[in-house]
């Protein structure tokens, strides 16, 4: 390509190349890169600090970097030169050691680049979600403000643990991933016991093979509970299995186990410290059989409609998660199975596969809602419709939003902490209906007719 025509083209040509480059970069992995002094301190106030301190050393020898691999530093370089990085640049393989050098060199709008491009690429984000997760945790330290790390988090608690193969998640990887949802109102997926088996499981891999396979013969999955007998004796090597479970055993809620599978399946292994068995036992006298749910946060599971809670011509399919309105159906409603009761912001989305008449989305009190009719005609029931208005006690006000279509992807933002309900309607934020007086507890609604069908899923 003739040379004069692109700034950044032309730029590219000076990335780790010998002919143009006056330093030389010794990355952690020993490798060696090349850099203009001049870009590098005019672009990086690290690098300012480093190559233009005064000093005769700094300016006659090569810099080194022992935490920042070179894979990294690539990125970097390209980042630094030309201002952008190619979004193929970045693989599950350099993202994190991008991430970590873009935070060492406080290149914010790196790390922002980054954190976009991970958000959208379904390859990265779905496929290797657990490795990247894992590298994060041995890369940098866990804080609430690391955007990247939470984006993992959120995306692996809505991944069955028992559907990720064990060796994708490290030791460190888990602990971060069931420290940051630990008591925490935020959506996961599996349930508590299978949160422990995952850990033990993982935990004896890391030992030995016999230890992973005693563990195996002994610890079976939930679907395979109630019919599976074993011997109470201890695993393979349990001491050791132990020692290595031990950094997860706080972020494990026992007290969600039922006490049963405790007595059975859980204490027997003897890689559980006894005080922590007995602690659970105690809180469960307390109880009383007092319901806790089995989920840790926001169980997933529970963002699908409820047969018992629907109109009697009203059909749900696809395992709770699709509502349709068969011909000769009028307008009738039901509810989701979750029922949101404490502080904090929830969130779904309604896809309207097929819209009908006069379609509503919106929330309603778990309980005295008239599945039969239309949930806007009563005192119960807070909506939205395809033609624009908000309904709630037969209360109409209009031009809320534009009205709806086959295929309009409707979120719900139910904020529990003022008692508001605001929309998005396939990509546009609306205004928090603030003349809505909710109560302390509801759940998802949608009213239909045919030839409606509607899928909820969550956020």
């Amino acid at each position: 390509m003739t040379r004069g025509y692109s700034l950044e083209q032309d730029l590219r040509l000076l990335i780790n190349n010998p002919k143009y480059s006056d330093v030389e970069i010794i990355c952690g992995d020993d490798r060696k890169l090349y850099g203009c002094r001049a870009i590098l301190a005019a672009r990086s106030e690290e690098f300012d600090r480093l190559l233009y301190n005064g000093t005769k050393e700094t300016h006659e020898n090569p810099i080194s970097f022992p935490k920042i691999n070179s894979d990294g530093m690539e990125i970097i370089l390209e980042y630094i030169y030309t201002g952008s990085v190619k979004e193929e640049s970045l693989t599950k393989d350099n993202t994190v050691e991008a991430f970590y050098a873009a935070d060492y060199f406080q290149l914010s709008d790196l790390q922002n680049f980054i954190i976009r491009t991970v958000s959208k690429s379904t390859n990265l984000v779905k496929n290797y979600s657990p490795e990247l997760l894992s590298k994060v945790s041995e890369k940098m330290p866990l804080t609430k403000d690391n955007i990247l790390i939470n984006l993992l988090v959120e995306t692996i608690s809505i991944i069955p643990l028992n559907n990720i193969e064990i060796g994708r998640l490290s030791i460190t990887g888990l602990k971060y991933l069931l420290s940051i949802t630990h008591k925490k109102k935020i959506p996961f997926v599996t349930r508590e016991y299978e949160v422990f088996r995952y850990s033990a499981v993982l935990a004896a891999k890391q030992v030995s093979n016999d230890a992973y396979e005693s563990l195996m013969e002994r610890l079976p999955t939930l679907e395979q509970i109630e019919n599976y007998h074993v011997e109470n004796k201890l695993i393979t090597d349990h001491q050791k299995v132990a020692n290595e479970i031990k950094p997860l055993v706080d972020y494990i809620d026992f007290g969600r186990i039922k006490g049963q599978v405790l007595v059975d399946f859980i204490e027997p292994l003897g890689i559980i410290p006894d005080k922590i068995i007995l602690s659970v036992y105690r809180e469960m006298a307390k109880l009383n059989n007092s319901y806790l749910n089995d989920t840790r946060g926001i169980p997933l599971m529970l963002y699908v409609w409820d047969e018992s809670a629907c109109g009697s011509k009203l059909i749900i399919e696809d395992g709770g998660k699709i509502v349709q309105a068969p011909n000769g159906c009028g307008h009738q409603s039901v509810r989701a199975k979750i029922a949101l009761e404490h502080d904090g912001i929830f969130e779904w989305d309604v896809i309207i596969e097929k819209v009908c008449t006069y379609a509503w989305v919106g929330v309603c009190a778990s309980e005295n809602l008239n599945y039969e009719i239309f949930a806007g005609d009563q005192a119960t029931g807070w909506v939205i419709g395809s033609s624009g208005e908000c309904a709630n006690s037969a209360k109409r006000s209009s031009n809320y939003c534009p009205s709806f279509a086959d295929g309009t992807k409707i979120t719900v933002h139910l904020d529990m902490n003022k008692r508001t309900c605001a929309f998005t309607v396939n990509g546009t934020k609306y205004r928090e209906i603030s003349e809505w007086k909710l109560p302390s507890k509801l759940s998802p609604v949608v009213s239909l007719s045919h030839p409606g069908r509607f899928r909820i899923q969550p956020r």
